[in-house]
């Protein structure tokens, strides 16, 4: 008898013949999550993977796990031969460590392997009898119970009776690399979050108006990249002055403008940082008429902007349903602190709502847009977090 953790794949389970890539990208990636939690062993059987380790170890191990994407499920479960003796055996130690209040409950078996001779609704019905003789104040509720007793059996049989969720969606690093435009604010570190849910590998851009911004306000960000990298692992960080492109659009170009046209620059230096990186697009934290700049005309100018794909992942979320998500990934705390960004500096009173591209254009050309767009880069820092 042998009690580990057991891990569930979500959607990797339909992805046929690539599905071998998706389950190896995700153990390899539960191993970076937990490698200094004395893992004493990592392996797959049909379906799910096993990690055995110090059982104190086991509430450590699942919070990181919690965070892993990819996985859906995650349970500690007892391993022991496959008999009905064995599995009765643990299955009553599983029931006697749970917690009171217990009062029905029910069993569920999945017999994948199908050479044990007793089919699985047979054997829910065996060990059901055996645990209500064993316990006596528990009654079987096939439609509500309390708890669940699972029994897995496979190469070796499992017994598990609970179900931990995780965040699912796809290992990271199996869907191509983008750059996460990573402001102070509440919704960006959420769009990041979302994309890399997707298995997209994520880098930042952070843009600051110093000494017009202050250096806690970079440190607010670094301290949300901070927090993502739990999900993502570790982000690489490109910090960028904008000052001077921001004093040369209020210098020359219409008050009303400056809002569009400094997001126009920022896409530019964030393709830029992409194309010289290698990554595949740029993700924003842009939630359709949230503000100013996230009007349809708005994204369709800045989208004019560059080449490479963006992804808006919040664009048709609600701001309560971005907070909700920002609170359970634990940004948003962070996000809510009052530290100045870059997008107060030179704000207009009323900024354009429905802009033109053939008007900023022409406003644009009042600028050397090229020139001060090298010139913020080639004084751009680089950080990585973890």
């Amino acid at each position: 008898m042998k009690e580990l953790i057991s891990v569930s794949f979500g959607e990797i389970a339909l992805k046929g013949l690539n599905r071998r890539y998706f389950e190896d990208q995700l153990i390899k990636n539960i191993r970076r999550a937990i490698k200094d939690l004395n893992i004493e062993r990592i392996y797959k059987e049909q379906g799910k993977v096993y990690i055995e380790a110090p059982k104190p170890n086991f509430p450590k191990i699942i919070s990181r796990l919690k965070k892993v994407f990819g996985l859906v499920n995650i349970s500690p479960c007892i391993r022991v031969d496959k008999t009905m003796e064995a599995i009765e055996e643990a299955s009553i130690k599983a029931i006697t460590s749970k917690d009171d209040g217990i009062r029905t409950f029910k069993v569920q078996t999945n017999r994948a392997d199908k050479n044990f001779p007793i089919k699985s609704p047979e054997v829910s019905r065996i060990m059901g009898g055996i645990v209500l003789n064993k316990f006596s104040d528990l009654k079987v509720d096939v439609h509500n119970p309390d708890m669940y007793l699972y029994i897995d059996i496979k190469q070796n049989a499992y017994v598990y009776t609970e179900k931990i969720r995780g965040y699912g969606g796809l290992p990271i690093g199996t869907n191509g690399k983008a750059l996460l435009l990573l402001s102070g604010g509440i919704d960006s570190p959420v769009a990041g979050f979302m994309m890399a849910k997707r298995g997209v590998e994520i880098s930042a851009v952070h843009y600051h108006s110093y000494p017009f911004t202050s250096e806690r306000s970079e440190e607010k960000v670094k301290e949300l990249a901070g927090i993502l990298s739990r999900y993502t692992g570790k982000i690489k960080m490109y910090s960028v002055n904008i000052l001077e492109i921001q004093k040369q659009i209020n210098l020359k170009c219409k008050e009303n403008e400056m809002t569009i046209l400094s997001r126009r620059f920022m896409m530019r230096l964030a393709e830029k940082i992409a194309e010289k990186e290698g990554l595949n697009g740029l993700i924003t934290g842009e939630s359709l008429g949230q503000v100013a700049s996230q009007t349809i005309e708005g994204i369709g100018v800045t989208n004019a902007s560059v080449k490479l794909p963006v992804f808006r992942p919040l664009i048709g979320f609600d701001k309560v349903d971005i907070v909700h998500i920002a609170k359970d990934i634990e940004t948003y705390e962070t996000s809510i602190l009052p530290f100045e960004d870059c997008c107060t500096v030179f704000l207009p009173k009323h900024p354009v709502t429905k802009p033109k591209l053939e008007d900023i254009l022409k406003s644009e050309e009042l600028l050397d847009v090229e020139y001060l767009v090298d010139e913020a880069l080639e004084n751009m820092k680089v950080t990585v977090i973890e």
